[in-house]
């Protein structure tokens, strides 16, 4: 896929990430992963992130990024995977290299690691992951590297491959003068945690697509509030916030992490095995997975699509 037609399929609809399964003694357990990418690709998902944040991406190797890039492809059929990557800037562009030969249509390139950047710094190291790679590169804007309209323009102009930005700091003022500035230059995508939540307001500021977590267990709920959202359908949108995902938020930040637990826990529910959350992530309790199992049987049942022939 070249970077302009990765794109416009971004541009064409709901986007998630699959949790990355993990079996005896936290090593990936690529089987179960593809069964369950395999069933998520039945669904309305215009591309999947592998190895995305919540696929715990700052807890696997270079080398298990991979892989579990490689199996998604296998599984995915026509559905476009997006590999993250992400750390420094030589694992950065070593981590592309691997997204690349194991057959990733593109990357999501998370924050580099630990330390704040000058803007300057932040649009060095974006420039030269791009510049390593032939797939197109979404830059997700978070925690300590969040790059300016001017840094994002920059960018744009000396990289033709870099097509989207994700916003992850929830600051409308700043993704605005971002979309104002560069326009259809690139696809802009919504990626708070559980963005559900703000999939409304940004929608006003030209942040028309998403990721969504519970996509992983709930596609169908995942869909139709993203349908929803597109035909400006603001009593569905309501409703199901009301009965899901203002409940489910409640549910999530009970512990620091549980963004990613949380959705682990789902998958198990939707009856597959992804297995614990690798540490220093800690899994939901008992109790907690039986208050999300009692929201998830209100939701209604996830019936399995056909798979999409190209």
């Amino acid at each position: 896929m070249s970077p302009s037609e990765l794109k416009t399929c971004l541009s064409s609809g709901l986007l998630s990430f699959p949790v990355t399964h993990f079996g005896d003694g936290l090593r990936l357990d690529l089987e179960s992963y593809r069964r369950h990418v395999e069933w998520l690709a039945g669904f309305d998902a215009a591309a999947l992130f592998a190895a995305g944040g919540t696929g715990e991406f700052f807890s696997l190797s270079p080398a298990e990024v991979g892989a579990v890039v490689e199996a998604a492809k296998e599984a995915a059929g026509d559905v476009p995977i997006i590999s993250g990557c992400g750390y420094g800037q030589e694992l950065a562009k070593d981590i592309a290299g691997r997204a690349e030969k194991a057959g990733a249509d593109g990357l999501l390139l998370l924050p580099h690691y630990l330390i704040g950047a000058p803007q300057e710094g932040i649009y060095r190291h974006v420039k030269a992951v791009c510049q390593s790679t032939g797939l197109g590169v979404i830059v997700y804007n978070r925690a300590n590297s969040v790059a300016s309209a001017d840094t994002m323009a920059r960018l744009s102009d000396e990289c033709p491959n870099l097509v989207g930005f994700k916003d992850g700091t929830g600051q409308v003022g700043l993704v605005r003068e971002i979309t104002a500035k560069l326009g259809d230059r690139l696809c802009y995508i919504g990626g708070m945690p559980t963005h559900e939540l703000y999939a409304e307001a940004f929608n006003a500021v030209g942040i028309t697509t998403y990721s969504s977590a519970v996509f992983n267990f709930v596609p169908d709920l995942a869909v139709r509030f993203y349908k929803a959202m597109r035909a400006g359908d603001g009593a569905t949108m309501e409703a199901i916030l009301k009965d899901f995902f203002f409940p489910f938020a409640a549910i999530r930040d009970r512990q620091p992490g549980y963004a990613v637990s949380i959705i682990k826990a789902g998958v198990a529910l939707a009856g597959f095995a992804p297995g614990r959350v690798r540490p220093p992530l800690t899994d939901l309790t008992d109790e907690e997975k039986g208050m999300l199992a009692d929201l998830v049987a209100q939701s209604g049942p996830q019936t399995a699509a056909k798979r999409r022939v190209g």
